[in-house]
């Protein structure tokens, strides 16, 4: 057999003896290491180095395989499905969508009756706290679901393309056909509509927040008109409060010239402590009577003038006398 060369100054250090594939620390007597008679000892090389290069480091085992396989992973969800899930389904019941379809004004996509019935049952996700009721909602024109496809360009509703819907006429547009024919009117029924008007149906990140911002500026300037109204119509009130105390004069009561007026011969005194309205008499149609025309006759045309003191009898009492 061949002597193994090994170099002067590793020769003890490199090697080292192996009993039942189990290596045998250096300091192991045989007494201490229970080696029967008749065993085999195995003197193995030390080999320097190593690791990291796929090859077998000793400390693998068996459980260590079995344990890392028997973890359960989630599983993966296809991209795919998820993104049809999103576009072709409801957001807030996950149900396919059908007639009627609305969307919010983040851009969000619904069943009409879900949604009516979440808000009736006030069973509404905070995720979707910002719509209060019908006036929140925008219905679309979805002509078939799925297989809808944008009426100009011919694009799916798939989730792979962009699409707008305009809160005007509800008709649903792929941002590719508003790119290409650029018009302030829809291109399906031509109603015009403005660039707020455009909401984007399931958009990203920063596309969601933009509209967050409209909507709010839009409800701050709606609180502000309210309040405007609010307030002229207290304005009108008093107003009208006015008008009611001018138009004292055309009413049964007479004024009198120190702050009284007389009302049904009851003397009341004035309300206010400026100075008196003035004299006015009840308006009297004889008073205005034309020149040829006789005042009794012409004032009988009126409600307000005096009925003439007739007297009933018992045969006819429908009938005054005088008029038979």
């Amino acid at each position: 057999p061949q002597a193994l060369s090994l170099p002067p100054c590793q020769a003890l250090d490199s090697l080292f003896f192996c009993f039942n594939g189990k290596p045998l620390c250096d300091s192991t007597t045989i007494q201490n290491s229970q080696i029967g008679p008749l065993s085999t000892l195995v003197l193995r090389l030390r080999l320097r180095g190593g690791g990291g290069d796929g090859g077998a480091t000793g400390a693998e085992s068996r459980d260590c395989y079995l344990n890392m396989y028997a973890e359960k992973k989630p599983d993966k969800i296809d991209p795919n499905e998820q993104r049809l899930s999103k576009w072709l389904n409801c957001a807030l019941s996950n149900e396919p969508l059908k007639h009627p379809v609305v969307v919010d004004l983040l851009g969000n996509i619904f069943n009409k009756m879900a949604l009516v019935e979440a808000l009736i049952t006030k069973k509404l996700p905070k995720a979707f706290g910002h719509i209060k009721g019908l006036k929140d909602m925008i219905s679309v024109e979805l002509s078939s679901i799925p297989g809808f496809q944008c009426p100009i360009t011919g694009l799916e509703f798939n989730g792979k393309y962009k699409f707008f819907a305009l809160r005007t006429c509800g008709h649903v547009l792929s941002a590719k056909a508003l790119k290409e024919v650029k018009s302030s009117a829809c291109l399906v029924c031509h109603k015009d509509f403005l660039e707020s008007d455009k909401i984007v149906i399931n958009g990203n990140d920063e596309e969601v927040t933009l509209l967050r911002e409209r909507m709010h500026e839009e409800k701050a300037k709606l609180k502000e008109k309210k309040g405007k109204k609010m307030k002229n119509g207290e304005a009108g009130a008093i107003g009208q409060e006015g008008v009611c105390l001018d138009s004292s004069r055309l009413s049964g009561t007479k004024h009198e010239g120190n702050g009284k007026f007389a009302n049904g011969g009851a003397v009341v005194k004035a309300a206010t402590n400026g100075p008196s309205i003035g004299s006015a008499k009840r308006f009297k149609a004889a008073d205005m009577a034309p020149a040829n025309a006789t005042k009794e006759v012409y004032a009988s045309i009126f409600t307000s003038s005096k009925k003439s003191d007739f007297k009933e009898t018992f045969t006819c009492r429908s009938l005054p006398l005088g008029r038979n």
